[in-house]
């Protein structure tokens, strides 16, 4: 999978994906008929282009994903740090607060995760 970042709709569809799979091309076409007012043309074509991006498959006309959700989001969060911050977690925690302070409990957890992954 390529670094690739969903639209607001994509990931919708995606969701329906993931809530449901393994599923049917023509069960998710009726579910995207439902869930999101679409043709089956156009649930077949965004299914299309995620499948050619990795992230799904189609195959005997059966759904899944290459990725389980989490897996997914924890990837693309990884691109974002290397190409907006040099890969520097320390800078995109930085630019992510914003200046904000932590409450206790949010220091106390960023301490914890510091600890349990941190090289000895």
């Amino acid at each position: 999978m390529s670094s690739y970042k969903l639209t607001k709709t994509e990931s919708k569809f995606a969701d329906l994906i993931w809530q449901n799979e393994p599923v049917s091309s023509g069960e998710l076409a009726r579910i995207c008929e439902k869930e999101m007012n679409w043709k089956k043309s156009t649930t077949y074509t965004v299914l299309k282009k995620l499948c050619e991006k990795g992230i799904f498959k189609n195959e005997n006309a059966l759904v899944t994903s290459c990725f389980k959700k989490e897996e997914f989001y924890a990837k693309q969060s990884r691109y974002f740090v290397e190409d907006f911050f040099g890969g520097s977690l320390p800078k995109f925690l930085t630019a992510f607060i914003g200046g904000n302070k932590l409450s206790i409990k949010q220091a106390e957890d960023l301490k914890k995760l510091i600890d349990e992954y941190k090289e000895d």
